[in-house]
């Protein structure tokens, strides 16, 4: 039964997470900030309890139900994490381990409270499928190529975040946690940037439910060649979506060259995960 309790928990947490992440994406105003600094410690949140389930020998999924995040007025979506956090929290006696849920409580008896106290009636365009960016001019196929890479990407992203965190959950070796690790501050950055001009575009949509073979896979040495095929893929969509936009705007085309760049590291350290793999 306890076991069962947890898993309700462990997934009201994950829905909580991407509650808040995704409303810092809609806001426009300096909650955003105050939104990403919760969402990370609702991520925090998530990986203590997935440890304890590990300890344990407690199997778990990310599976997780459809956060709904269309609102007209962001303090709809504050009042409705507001509400998640009290869920969670009357919740929070299946888990049995006191350091985790004394430090859990302490951390959403603040967050609350703190969320109580927005006022801003900010309005959310994150919706409006408008298609355009702020003060810059897209082209048809550029807003098409753009939309396309957007949600294709920050579906990857949090896929990924979800993968590489399952991995170091569940791994001991600690050269490689330390990639993993490295390896989700990474797919959190772009994954936060997508978000944020999904927003702006009026594109926006949290990523579907993860299938558990995504994540739950027996060949690490496999996944991490499949890895390394799947960036050499992102990096030439960058390419294809900095030369679409540069027309446009040349921040855009920066931009994607930026990220595009950065996949050169990801690589490099799936490589070195690799070598190491091979020598043990």
């Amino acid at each position: 039964m306890r076991r069962t309790q947890m898993q309700k928990l462990f997934k009201e947490i994950h829905e909580a997470w991407l509650a808040t992440q995704f409303t810092g994406f809609m806001s426009q105003t300096q909650s955003r900030q105050e939104l990403y600094e919760f969402s990370n410690i609702l991520f925090k949140h998530l990986t203590w309890i997935e440890n304890d389930f590990v300890k344990q020998n407690i199997k778990y999924t990310y599976d997780i139900n459809q956060v709904p995040i269309r609102v007209d007025k962001l303090l709809t979506m504050i009042h409705d994490i507001v509400r998640r956090m009290e869920l969670i929290e009357s919740e929070l006696d299946a888990c049995k381990d006191e350091s985790i849920t004394f430090r859990m409580r302490s951390d959403l008896d603040y967050m609350k409270s703190a969320l109580e106290k927005i006022a801003d009636e900010e309005v959310s365009s994150a919706f409006n499928m408008k298609k355009e960016f702020p003060d810059i001019e897209l082209s048809d196929e550029a807003k098409d190529a753009l939309t396309l890479f957007l949600f294709e990407e920050s579906y990857k992203e949090y896929e990924l975040i979800m993968v590489y965190n399952y991995s170091k959950a569940n791994s001991t070796d600690a050269f490689l946690n330390r990639i993993f690790q490295i390896l989700i501050d990474e797919s959190f950055f772009h994954l936060r940037s997508f978000g944020q001009m999904m927003a702006q575009m009026g594109i926006l949509g949290v990523p579907r439910s993860l299938m558990e073979e995504i994540y739950k896979f027996d060949d690490l040495e496999q996944f991490l060649k499949d890895g390394i095929q799947e960036e050499i893929g992102a990096k030439e969509e960058c390419k294809k979506l900095a030369d679409a936009v540069s027309s446009s705007s040349e921040h855009f085309a920066s931009f994607f060259n930026f990220i595009n760049n950065q996949e050169n590291y990801h690589i490099a350290l799936m490589e070195e995960a690799l070598a190491h793999i091979n020598k043990r």
